[in-house]
């Protein structure tokens, strides 16, 4: 399954973490991924994955790595300021997000960076875990898209299911049964390109973010030989906080 890719064979920080990380999550998952080609070889992309486990970000790292490309996160400014932490997220390449900077601006540099390098970037459209009470992916926000469309940038979905078996959501981790099994599958890019140059139009954002996680709702939906609601939760509508635990 895994291709060549410079990033992968060029020596890095990435070597270290990968050989820490994949045998420690090895005995909790038995990680399989699907739609390998999907996700480009080189150059860059944004991945978007569903969130409903605190421990999905290695699955989705560890997927990536196998496939080929490093795994670099969009994540918050203020765990770059955190000692270790935060030297090693500047060190592997890991996108800042700072609150307060105009957005546009902010995607336009952040694409700008990651299409100049070659890069891609993995982004939770979710912004934090699922609140649906099914697990289902919830209502998407921007920042996927915006990055995407600010750089013409392959926006690609992803789904994966079976954390929920060993780290539930807000739960604690279960060390066993160990081995448990993980699926992965990477989806077909999402087309945008009728949505480039009408940024500035009303709508245009919640069209491309719907469009993104319609996509990841179907792969889900094949993981789990199921079919989710009709109408994504909305958190605002059931009077939850749209971040921070439930």
């Amino acid at each position: 399954m895994a291709r060549a890719s410079q990033e992968k064979s060029r020596p890095s920080l990435f070597w270290l973490l990968a050989a820490i990380v994949i045998p420690v999550m090895g005995w909790f998952a038995k990680i399989e991924v699907r739609g390998a080609e999907n996700l480009p070889s080189d150059g860059a992309y944004v991945l978007t994955p569903n969130h409903h486990s605190e421990i999905d970000p290695l699955t989705v790292a560890i997927a990536t790595w196998r496939i080929g490309r490093a795994p670099r996160f969009m994540a918050k400014e203020s765990l770059f300021k955190v000692p270790v932490l935060g030297w090693t997220m500047r060190s592997t390449g890991m996108v800042p997000v700072t609150r307060g900077k105009s957005g546009a601006a902010q995607s336009i540099a952040q694409a700008t960076e990651i299409v100049e390098n070659s890069r891609g970037v993995i982004v939770y459209p979710e912004g934090t875990l699922t609140r649906d009470p099914d697990l289902w992916p919830m209502r998407g926000k921007s920042g996927a898209v915006r990055l995407a469309l600010a750089g013409d940038i392959p926006l690609i979905p992803v789904a994966h299911w079976g954390e929920q078996q060993f780290m539930p959501r807000y739960g604690k981790l279960k060390p066993f049964p160990p081995r448990r099994q993980v699926t992965v599958v990477i989806g077909e890019r999402v087309d945008v390109s009728d949505l480039a140059g009408r940024e500035h139009a009303q709508g245009t954002f919640t069209e491309a973010t719907d469009r993104v996680m319609a996509a990841i709702t179907r792969l889900l939906e094949q993981l789990r030989g199921e079919t989710a609601p009709l109408e994504r939760w909305d958190p605002m509508k059931n009077g939850q906080n749209e971040t921070g635990r439930m």
